[in-house]
């Protein structure tokens, strides 16, 4: 068991390096990057030029806790930074799926974002 996570662990850090050697956020167009666990969901909209986390939400939060790490919730999420977005003039980002594959939880965020307004 611990053999198998070690590897699927390595799998996913292989696809973020590779993807993360094209992928780079600017000022005009920031990097939004996506971190996920069993429990919880945070997202990071990143200018790479100068190392700076412009926004960011996360079910940590105190006004998010009640949001779960399930298909609903990552819709919810990505619609809150979306309007976050919106309120900072930010309408275009970059996303970054952080090694995770393009399903499930990731592409319910990426289209509750996309709801809220915001193109990649």
């Amino acid at each position: 068991m611990l053999r198998k996570m070690l590897e699927k662990d390595r799998k996913r850090l292989k696809r973020k390096v590779h993807v993360r050697k094209r992928i780079s956020g600017t000022a005009e167009r920031p990097r939004m990057t996506v971190t996920r666990s069993n429990r919880r969901i945070s997202i990071q909209i990143i200018d790479d030029s100068k190392g700076h986390t412009l926004a960011s939400a996360s079910t940590l939060e105190k006004d998010l806790r009640n949001i779960k790490a399930d298909l609903e919730g990552a819709g919810q999420l990505g619609e809150i930074m979306g309007k976050r977005l919106i309120e900072k003039n930010i309408t275009s980002v970059v996303f970054d799926r952080n090694g995770y594959l393009y399903h499930g939880l990731i592409k319910a965020l990426a289209d509750g974002t996309r709801k809220a307004g915001v193109q990649f």
